[in-house]
């Protein structure tokens, strides 16, 4: 199962650490050992259904246990009950560029 999350806390971190709820929500999806790539506007990660479902819970939760007074998730999930369902890799790999 491939997810995309996007957390958005209010606010987003604190005076010193603009971002550091959104960050706490990182570091669960980080510290979970899933695969997992970082962008600009959201998270996406792989793996199990089980275990995808529970991060990307905690990662939502995160932020609040941060300290956010409240947060919006927005969550894409993608499953395949094909033999051979498609990766965040090959997903992504045709637009790659290894030379930049």
């Amino acid at each position: 199962m491939i997810v995309e999350i996007e957390c958005l806390p209010r606010p987003s971190g604190e005076p010193g650490a603009p971002y550091s709820y959104v960050e706490a929500a990182i570091a669960v999806i980080q510290a979970s050992g899933l695969n997992y790539e970082v962008s600009a506007l959201g998270t996406t990660f792989e793996g199990e259904p089980d275990e995808v479902w529970r991060v990307a819970r905690a990662a939502h939760e995160a932020c609040l246990a941060a300290g956010a007074e409240s947060v919006l998730t927005f969550v894409k999930f993608s499953q395949s009950r094909l033999p051979n369902p498609p990766t965040m890799a090959s997903l992504t790999a045709k637009f790659r560029d290894n030379d930049r």
